[in-house]
């Protein structure tokens, strides 16, 4: 019968290994527990149990000792003894736990993202991504969340994790991305739970109300006043392509920054003088006619044409559309604030609300100028009225071409106006 006796270090470095026979010594401490002394002097932890499929006690290795230590080999024979107690084989469970590792180590963040972007972000082609903001979400997932949790399981990933994202947006002074990081992330583990392939059952995003974690999400208000106009139609003046005729194109237009940035050389007709933007890359899921004034044109004129894609405004030889806009809105910034000596913080969004506010000055009716900057008409009035107001939409951004035109350019102070003249 082996030997039984208090296990310590001290006694099992004092084992002998004996020629031409290996031999046990059992633990007093767990029942079951002991250490084989192989002929060359191996200690391994064992533990003798009736294990299941056996009808006697067999033996089976828990790990060599030095690789394992003593209080380890105990916690272990200890969890086995209750495994087999519960009627559960040792050894069945750890191949369980060792695939379970396996699979999440192999469905990471990284991976399930990347996926998701493949899948229901981009689509099968970079250049009409299925959802219509899909380059700046791609973009975001990856430097916000790929960047901090690619290597971690998804199922690791917790609440106070995106917390401490929306935080740092919020920090460094950026609520509204805050509100659009919070939007990316929790539609990408809805997803995830609904194809139901990640080992993902609860979102950490759950009853995570964008109120209480970021804020009230403000009304912007924020519009160019005359002299802002003044100095950024100057700075743009001085900026490099793509991001100063970028911007003129967004002030003459009143269009979305992703609208303009993402354009294709083959949706303008430069004959007849319009933009046919996709409804893919329209909010309202509708093809929206902008038509350009002869100002647009000029700018269009001047742009480089590449022979590797045909993005109008790009960095890389026309393959994919200019991004980083953080880069060309600060150079912007810091050219305005050099003229003006104080410009209130604004973002590139409120250049259209200015837009829009400029044609409600202007003999434009309310309507045409929603349709001017792409916003559907409600109801029933989109599904029965189909008339484009094409001539309508051009003489109103004519006026305000016009309008932009004598607030940057102001006639000098002894030229009088004709119909002041005639007063």
């Amino acid at each position: 019968m082996a030997k039984r006796k208090r296990l310590t270090d001290r006694t099992l470095k004092a084992l002998k290994p004996i020629a031409g026979k290996l031999y046990d010594v059992m633990d007093s401490d767990v029942r079951g527990l002991g250490v084989r002394v192989s002929e060359t002097g191996r200690l391994t932890f064992v533990l003798v149990a009736r294990f299941p499929g056996s009808k006697n006690p067999t033996r089976r290795a828990l790990g060599e000792y030095g690789a394992l230590t003593l209080e380890k080999a105990r916690a272990k024979a200890r969890d086995w003894l209750e495994l087999l107690r519960k009627g559960v084989d040792p050894r069945e469970d750890e191949d369980r736990k060792r695939i379970e590792q396996q699979r999440r180590r192999a469905n990471s963040f990284r991976v399930v993202c990347e996926e998701y972007i493949r899948l229901a972000v981009i689509g099968p082609n970079l250049d009409e991504p299925k959802q219509r903001k899909g380059i700046e979400t791609k973009r975001d997932l990856e430097k916000e969340f790929i960047a901090r949790w690619g290597g971690r399981p998804i199922t690791d990933i917790t609440a106070h994790d995106v917390i401490a994202i929306l935080d740092a947006a919020v920090s460094r002074g950026a609520p509204y991305q805050a509100h659009n990081l919070l939007g990316h992330v929790r539609r990408l583990f809805n997803w995830a739970i609904a194809r139901g392939v990640y080992g993902l059952d609860r979102s950490p995003c759950d009853r995570m109300k964008p109120k209480d974690v970021i804020g009230a999400k403000a009304v912007r208000a924020r519009v160019l006043t005359d002299p802002e106009w003044r100095a950024f139609w100057r700075a743009t003046g001085t900026m490099p392509y793509p991001y100063g005729p970028l911007f003129r194109v967004l002030a003459l237009t009143g269009q979305r920054k992703s609208e303009v940035a993402e354009a294709r050389w083959r949706e303008f007709n430069l004959d007849k003088k319009l933009l046919t933007i996709s409804p893919e890359r329209m909010k309202a899921d509708a093809p929206h006619v902008v038509p350009l004034t002869d100002a647009v044109i000029a700018i269009l004129e001047s742009l480089p044409r590449f022979n590797r894609g045909d993005h109008l405004f790009s960095t890389t030889h026309g393959a994919k559309p200019v991004n980083g806009f953080s880069r060309g809105k600060a150079i912007l910034d810091r050219k305005m604030l050099a003229e003006l000596g104080e410009l209130p913080p604004f973002v590139i969004h409120d250049i259209r609300r200015s837009v829009r506010t400029g044609l409600s000055a202007l003999p434009v009716s309310s309507d045409v100028a929603e349709l001017v900057i792409g916003h559907a008409r409600p109801g029933l009035r989109r599904v029965y009225d189909q008339y484009a107001f094409e001539s309508e939409k051009r003489r109103a951004l004519e006026l305000w071409g016009a309008r932009l035109r004598d607030i940057v350019e102001p006639a000098p102070a002894n030229v009088v106006a004709l119909d002041e003249a005639r007063g």
